[in-house]
């Protein structure tokens, strides 16, 4: 049985996983859920029924401590298909948890309960990501049921806590087990566009700042008296977003193709129109191309703080509760070109390298040294209400995966 005959003759199971995952809500402490344990369990008596424990195939469970959900851990699976060879392995890494509903006014339907009307099922978490999880699964399927060995061992990893960071799952992964070796190829099925061309192999770098400035309160009417620190961050938040031209280097794998500094949030600062505030907060939110270091763009925050400060007669302090840098994924990595030769002989669709502004687990790995790449077919529903998954898109990367794990 062909790839495309088996999965059309499963497509009610691939269904039916999708609704049970579903029915299971897995959000994280930071969401008021209790984590992902629930929905491993039956995740995994699902694998267990479907004979991924036998004839050579394992189940892994990993366990990272987690004090604030009821089972004291957050757990991740990792599904083994031994292949011809192993000294070079094929993951598939999706995430189990899921975000909250938001307002359940916006639902047309039961978030928890799949409902399947045109194609599509609806649910939270239908697309992001059990859409990349049950197109891995019966990726895999297709090799056990029909007795093939895939050409490298297959490693599905399905991994808590990717909504808030990853601290529970992938980068707790990494750091606590020797799962991942240098030379393996990654593919993380949680991000791409509706005709399943691009392939995301490069992220912006992420700089988040909190800018604190602090001059000196006084009455409105006598700004000689005091040091607007309302009006320093602002002078200050322009000098920050003019750095959009000093690191001005373009990068067409990108979109926007450079480097953006932009101001966010605003913290409140004093209660009435007429004072001057002595105390004044704003955010930045930076995304810069790879090209840059974050150490070099720090130390030209720096000078740019210290020149307010000189002009404004305030003192600056300012943090960065995130910072994230990594390196691409080449081209012409083993991982991209077996994706992308996949997608051209399955689909005959020319696949696109793209970069992408936001951040995903494919940074974790890439810092470590191993090639990762983000794929998959979907409208981009995540978190959004009344979510949906396109079921010929399951079915479609599924056939997809398979040609990935082939020869």
């Amino acid at each position: 049985m062909n790839a495309k005959e088996f999965l059309k003759n499963n497509e009610r199971d691939i269904v039916a996983l999708e609704t049970l995952l579903t029915s299971i809500p897995a959000i994280a402490p930071e969401g008021n859920g209790d984590g992902e344990e629930k929905k491993c369990r039956a995740l995994e008596g699902w694998l267990r029924d479907n004979g991924f424990d036998k004839n050579g195939c394992t189940i892994e469970r990993f366990e990272a401590p987690d004090s604030r959900v009821s089972a004291g851990v957050r757990p991740s699976l990792v599904v083994t298909i031994p292949g011809k060879d192993d000294s070079q392995r094929v993951w598939v890494m999706a995430h189990m948890d899921v975000v909250p509903i938001g307002d359940p006014k916006l639902w047309n339907t039961d978030p928890w309960t799949v409902v399947e009307k045109d194609g599509k099922l609806y649910g939270r978490g239908v697309e992001d990501n059990q859409q990349g999880l049950c197109s891995a699964a019966f990726a895999a399927l297709y090799y056990l049921k029909n007795g093939i060995t895939p050409a490298r061992t297959v490693k599905l990893l399905f991994v808590a806590d990717e909504e808030n960071g990853s601290a529970y799952g992938a980068i707790w992964l990494i750091k606590n087990t020797d799962l991942f070796r240098k030379n393996d190829l990654v593919l993380i099925p949680d991000g791409g566009d509706s005709e399943g061309r691009t392939i995301e192999i490069a992220e912006k770098n992420i700089l988040w700042m909190r800018v604190h400035v602090m001059g000196k309160q006084t009455h409105g009417s006598r700004p000689d008296s005091g040091a607007n620190a309302c009006l320093a961050a602002c002078a200050l938040s322009l000098k920050l977003n003019e750095l959009e031209k000093v690191f001005d280097k373009r990068d067409s794998l990108f979109e926007p193709d450079y480097s953006t500094f932009q101001p966010t949030k605003r913290e409140k600062n004093v209660d009435s129109i007429n004072i001057i505030p002595g105390e004044d907060t704003f955010y930045m939110d930076c995304r810069i191309l790879p090209c840059y270091s974050l150490a070099e763009v720090l130390a030209e925050v720096d000078k740019r703080c210290r020149e307010v400060e000189a002009q404004y007669g305030v003192k600056i302090e300012y943090e960065a509760p995130q910072q994230s840098e990594s390196p691409a994924t080449p081209v012409t990595a083993p991982v991209a070109q077996k994706l992308a030769a996949a997608i051209k002989k399955v689909h005959n669709i020319d696949a696109k390298f793209i970069g992408i502004g936001g951040g995903t687990v494919g940074a974790e790995l890439r810092r470590e040294g191993i090639d990762a790449v983000v794929w998959s077919t979907l409208d981009d529903q995540a978190h959004q209400p009344n979510e949906y998954c396109i079921i010929d898109n399951l079915i479609k990367d599924a056939e997809t995966l398979i040609e990935f794990f082939a020869e």
